[in-house]
Order: structure tokens, then C-alpha cells, then sequence
């Protein structure tokens, strides 16, 4: 399936290439970069073997170039034994006891802190950066651990966090916020699915609010933003302002990423304009994701899509609208976000976003689950007469996985629900992902109610889906991906709006733009998902 993935990928470049109307103009740097970044991410998260741990070197390799080469007077060839430096204190301190490259790493950190205090020079600076890549990487192998290990270590911490809102939930809603209450047995489902979600999943958006309210006051999502980006732009050779945006994208929504960048919007390209919209259709928000966790999605390929999809967000932008010649806007200053004048007003702030988002995803689910079942009942009743009656087509036994009424179709030419008809359309869309076929029919489904309707609705069948383990593994880990951004139809008119709001003045490009940016952060979401297939083992 390693092989069909690598085939989806080529395909997905092909198809932006033939929406794109200036494809001579492409950037290959920028396609190759992203796709690069993208491959590094994934070994480094997928595999446990000696290619996950060469994919730690690589990436570290760029970390200390990268910090060697943003010191203007430094030679490549000083850079390059920065780098030769790193490489043998990380070999000498591999094959010692993991408490070594600990001691050394606390050192050279406290050393780092107190160079930058008595303001160094910049190349002091650089050795002791390149240094301290180097003894977390010596720490990584002297530990016996792996990149996967680490992510899910990660993934596992979030998780845990996320269960500290089960205390405000248990103590406004009592036994209803307790999962065990809800499937004390497996033949016991009542009161079921829904009641978990909306006493214990609801919740945790509120609470993940507060936390990520709290970061941003404090300033440590902005620094890490203006971390990614730097090195996004250096390697990818994309806009300033542009590439702020999508590293913006791997934490927050795509109405709020913008407003780090709310100046420069007037004056952006139309090139660069794709990329932010691209950008917010194809990732999450940490509020979503934190409900999909809790949900049962797996946690590390979820943080894991956020973070590859900044990449591809920008591979796919400059394949459909590309920059030319032309340089991106550059960042002089960073718009402030209102985060409140104290720690407790940020965490108030916070608590009220994640309250109206979390009432949202409960209306939302209610209302478009509600129409589909109305839209499966119209089709079934169809399929009944069409194929039933008149073909004489055979009854077909379906389960009810998926919150759809349907439970029997007939065989014939008309679908009897959704799921049959985006299962068969979309199907070889799945399949090219890397999705065993078997599994094809329903993944397919869920891309085509992800496009159709929204990812809440997506990503919720999936877990129910997961609950009763009807898709294999390898289907699961890639569905992840390629559900994780906001890439439907409704999606175009929550970013014009909000986009329009931040930059009146271009609401027609930010129109004209909304299709084309919406399918292109579809393809970016299932790229994300093929380059994961290709390294999953």
C-alpha cells in the first residue's frame, strides 16, 4: 500500500497542477522544501526503526545549519562545522549514560540564558544552540527511544491534560461527565454516544480555551509561531507574512490565524491570499482537536497532521496560485491579540471562546446529522422504488455505524443513503491515500461528508466507527489525516467573512478566491495523508 500511497501523492500534485492557471511560474523549491519537511515530520513520527532515527539527525542537521546561517557574517563553511561540531558531541554523548547529555544540555542552556542576558555575540550564540541540538539528540539515543515514542509521549501528556476538564464537568453535570457511566458493559450503550459528547467533549473545548488563552497572554504560542516560521521561510523561500500565517494555523482556527497578520493583508498577493485561506481550510484548531482526542482519534497522528500540514498548505497554494518573481510581504511587527490586561481576564477570555465554539460543534452535529438522516431517509425511500420495484434488485443488509437511519438498501444503479454514494464516488479518492480497499468505501464516505458537510460530522463517525472497530488500523491512521482541516463548503463563508472583516478592501479577491482555496486545502489535508501512507509501516 506503501506504493499506492506514493501514487496518490504524485496524483494530488497533478490535479493542483491542473487547477493551477500559471503552472510555468511554480517555485520548485517551494514544492520540493514543503514536500521534504513533510517526508522528515512523518519519519520522525511514523517509524521506530534506524529511518525514524535518521530522520532525527536530518532534521536536527537543519536545526544547528539553520541557526548557524541566521548569523549574517558566518561562512557556509563556519556553518558547516557548527554542524560537524554538533555531529561529534552528539556521537560522544550518545554512547554514554542518558544522565550525561542531561547535565550537558542544563549547562549549556543556563550558559545559552546567561550569553543572551550579557548579550553575546551571535555567533557565541549559534555554538551554544547547535551544542544544545546536539545533547538533546545524544539524550534521544542514549535513551533507546525514537521519534514515534516521544510523539506519542507527547500525545499521551495532551490527552492527559485534556482529562483535567473532566473535574469542571463532574462538578456541573455529576455521573453524566463519568464515561464509565455511559458503557458500563458492552451490551450496555444507553444513554450512549451522544451524552458523552456533550458532557465530557463539549467541556474540554471550554478548557482548552482557557489553557490556549493563557499561552498567548503569556507569549509562548506567539515565540513558538515565530519559531516555525522562520524556519519555514528559510527553508521553503515563502513570504514572511504567509508563512507566519500557516505556522499560526497548527494552534488556532482559520478566523483567528489571520490576526497576527491583520496589517499586511491589504497588500498581499493574490498568490499569498491563497496561501492563508489554503492554510486555514487544511488544519485545525487546538479547540477542535482537543474534542477529537477525547473523542478516540488517535492523538499523536492528529498532532501530527497539524504540524505536517503547514507545509503542504504551502506546497499546494504555490502549485495553484504561484508567486513568480516576486518577493512575499515581509513582517516589521506583530499585530497584538487581545488576550485581557491579567492572567485570569486571558483565562476568562479564553473560557468564553471555547464556551461559543463549543456550542457550535454541539449545534452544528445536531443539525447537519439531523439532515442527513433526512437526506438518507428521501434517498433510501428512491432506492426502494428505483432499484426494489422496478430493477428487482436484491435487499442489502447495512449496519447503522455512522448515525445513519439506513439499514437496508437494495443493489442496483441509485445509492439507497450518503454513504453508499460518497463511498462509491470517493472510494478510488480513499484508495489512493493508501486505504486498503475494503476499507476504501467507508473512508471514502467520510471525505465526502468532510467536504460536503463539515469535519465535526467526519471526524465523529470515525469515532463511532473506531468504537466498533469497523475500519482496520492503516485506515484509521490515514482517515486522521486526511480529516484533519476544515475544508468544506460552509468553511467559505466563515473565511470570507472573517477575512473580509480584517481587510475590507479585498473581499472580492477573498470571493473569487474561496472555491478554489477550499479544494485546495482538501488536497493539502489528503497530501498530508499520502506522504503518511507512503512511511507508515
Amino acid at each position: 500500500m506503501q506504493l499506492v500511497s506514493l501514487l496518490g501523492l504524485v496524483v494530488i500534485l497533478a490535479v493542483c497542477w491542473a487547477l493551477s492557471r500559471s503552472w510555468r511560474e511554480v517555485r520548485w523549491r517551494t514544492v520540493l522544501w514543503g514536500l521534504g519537511l513533510q517526508f522528515l515530520l512523518a519519519l520522525i513520527i511514523l517509524r521506530d526503526d534506524l529511518w525514524g532515527r535518521a530522520g532525527i539527525v536530518a532534521f536536527a542537521t537543519l536545526l544547528v545549519l539553520y541557526g548557524a546561517r541566521q548569523v549574517g557574517t558566518m561562512s557556509w563553511a563556519a556553518s558547516l562545522a557548527v554542524v560537524a561540531a554538533a555531529a561529534v558531541s552528539s556521537i560522544g554523548l550518545a554512547a554514554l549514560e542518558p544522565a550525561w547529555p542531561v547535565a550537558v544540555g542544563v549547562a549549556l542552556t543556563a550558559t545559552l540564558v546567561i550569553a543572551s542576558r550579557l548579550r553575546a555575540g551571535p555567533k557565541a550564540r549559534a555554538l551554544l544552540g547547535g551544542g544544545l541540538i546536539a545533547t538533546g539528540v545524544a539524550w534521544i539515543f542514549a535513551s533507546g527511544l525514537s521519534g514515534r515514542e516521544l510523539f506519542a509521549s507527547a500525545a499521551r501528556g495532551v490527552a492527559s491534560l485534556l482529562d483535567l476538564a473532566e473535574y469542571g464537568s463532574r462538578f456541573l453535570f455529576g455521573n453524566l461527565a463519568l464515561e464509565s457511566h455511559f458503557f458500563p458493559s458492552a451490551d450496555a450503550g444507553w444513554p450512549g454516544f451522544g451524552y458523552l459528547f456533550a458532557f465530557k467533549l463539549l467541556p474540554i473545548i471550554v478548557f482548552f480555551g482557557a489553557v490556549m488563552a493563557v499561552l498567548y497572554y503569556l507569549g509562548w504560542v506567539q515565540a513558538l509561531v515565530q519559531a516555525v516560521a522562520r524556519f519555514m521561510r528559510w527553508t521553503m523561500g515563502t513570504g514572511g507574512a504567509e508563512t507566519l500565517c500557516a505556522a499560526n494555523n497548527i494552534f488556532i482556527g482559520q478566523t483567528e490565524a489571520p490576526l497576527l497578520i491583520k496589517p499586511y493583508l491589504a497588500a498581499m498577493s493574490r498568490s499569498e491570499l491563497v496561501s492563508v485561506m489554503v492554510g486555514g481550510f487544511a488544519t485545525l484548531g487546538g479547540g477542535s482537536m482537543a474534542a477529537y482526542i477525547a473523542l478516540g482519534v488517535p492523538a499523536d497522528h492528529l498532532l501530527a497532521a497539524g504540524v505536517m500540514s503547514a507545509p503542504a498548505t504551502l506546497v499546494v497554494a504555490k502549485i495553484l496560485v504561484p508567486q513568480g518573481a516576486a518577493g512575499g510581504v515581509e513582517i516589521d511587527r506583530l499585530e497584538p491579540i487581545d488576550t485581557g490586561d491579567n492572567l485570569i481576564e486571558a483565562a476568562a477570555i479564553g473560557i468564553t471562546d471555547g464556551a461559543r465554539l463549543a456550542v457550535n460543534v454541539g449545534a452544528m452535529l445536531i443539525g447537519f446529522i439531523t439532515l442527513i438522516a433526512v437526506v438518507d431517509v428521501g434517498l433510501n425511500a428512491l432506492d426502494v422504488w428505483v432499484d426494489g420495484r422496478l430493477l428487482g434488485g436484491e435487499p442489502i443488509e447495512r449496519d447503522a455505524t455512522g448515525f445513519s437511519p439506513v439499514t437496508r438498501e437494495f443493489a442496483g444503479v441509485f445509492p439507497g443513503s450518503l454513504r453508499t454514494l460518497f463511498g462509491t464516488l470517493l472510494a478510488p479518492a480513499a484508495w489512493l491515500l493508501g486505504v486498503p480497499w475494503v476499507d476504501a468505501g467507508r473512508v471514502g464516505h467520510l471525505l465526502g461528508v468532510m467536504v460536503s458537510l463539515n469535519e465535526f460530522v467526519a471526524y465523529s463517525s470515525l469515532a463511532e466507527l473506531i468504537r466498533t472497530d469497523a475500519l482496520g488500523d492503516r485506515a484509521v491512521v490515514l482517515t486522521t489525516y486526511a480529516l484533519c482541516g476544515f475544508a468544506n463548503f460552509g468553511s467559505i463563508g466563515v473565511q470570507i467573512g472573517g477575512l473580509s472583516a480584517l481587510a475590507p478592501g479585498r473581499r472580492g479577491d477573498f470571493a473569487r478566491t474561496g472555491l478554489l482555496a477550499m479544494a485546495g486545502g482538501a488536497l493539502a489535508s489528503w497530501l498530508t495523508a499520502t506522504v503518511a501512507g507512503v512511511l507508515l509501516p
